[in-house]
């Protein structure tokens, strides 16, 4: 929620400014909100998308220098404001939600509400992670399993929505499971697996790279036509991401 704040917040400064030119950017990760996507589109500028770990959204900076970086972040609360520092910045960052939100309360608003006129614009997105804990030998070769069967029998149904494309990081593919079709991801190679579904939801599944876990990232949205009807919508994607969890057998 920051990190759209923040973003949001920037791209209309440089809007105002009149600063954007066609060739400026954004940076996000493949387990962050697919909400960046939907302000880069509004604001005619690009969302690059990069592997987790904020090295890989510095990377951008360094491998596009023909193209202005505006910000960008992770679900995991990092964020950086421009291409000067190149790394998790949280005085920058602090500084910028700051100014957000007394901007916010001169207009008699806060940052909750602004946040939610941003769902009501863009969509109501709402993300959640679980993280599984699995000690030992014995649990890591209990992760393996997991992404082995999620990778090679790969669920067709999820919450009465289908999986239309199954992206796989370690393997480099993208399958659109409605058209058999297959793409090339040109990320790095890592373990990692994306479901999408016909709804919109996305799920994540990632062993992580430092603890004896595997993760999970969830992303589900619903319009928000009118912000009265935020606590229902909210209730309708608090229900989402609970009755994916059980029939993925996670709790």
């Amino acid at each position: 929620q920051t990190m759209v704040l923040m973003t949001h917040f920037l791209l209309e400064q440089w809007k105002k400014q009149g600063m954007l030119k066609g060739n400026e950017f954004i940076g996000s990760t493949i387990v962050s909100t697919p909400m960046m996507m939907e302000l880069a589109t509004a604001y005619n500028v690009e969302c690059k998308v990069g592997l987790t770990g904020f090295k890989w959204i510095a990377k951008m900076i360094k491998d596009f220098p023909e193209q202005q970086f505006i910000g960008g972040g992770e679900e995991s609360f990092g964020f950086m404001v421009g291409d000067k520092v190149r790394d998790k910045d949280a005085v920058t960052s602090t500084l910028l939600l700051c100014e957000i939100a007394a901007q916010a309360k001169a207009n008699a608003s806060s940052l909750y509400q602004e946040l939610i006129k941003l769902y009501e614009e863009f969509g109501f997105y709402k993300e959640y992670l679980i993280s599984l804990t699995k000690k030992g030998i014995d649990g890591a070769a209990e992760i393996t399993q997991m992404m082995n069967d999620l990778r090679n029998n790969p669920l067709k149904e999820i919450n009465g929505q289908r999986v239309i494309m199954v992206e796989d990081y370690k393997a480099s593919t993208a399958q659109n499971l409605l058209s058999a079709e297959t793409e090339e991801l040109i990320l790095p190679k890592s373990d990692v697996l994306i479901y999408y579904l016909e709804d919109g939801t996305k799920i994540c599944a990632r062993p992580s790279g430092t603890e004896p876990k595997i993760k999970f990232y969830f992303s589900v949205n619903e319009p928000l036509d009118d912000i009265k009807e935020f606590k229902r919508v909210e209730e309708i994607l608090d229900d989402k991401i609970k009755n994916i969890i059980q029939e993925m057998n996670l709790i």
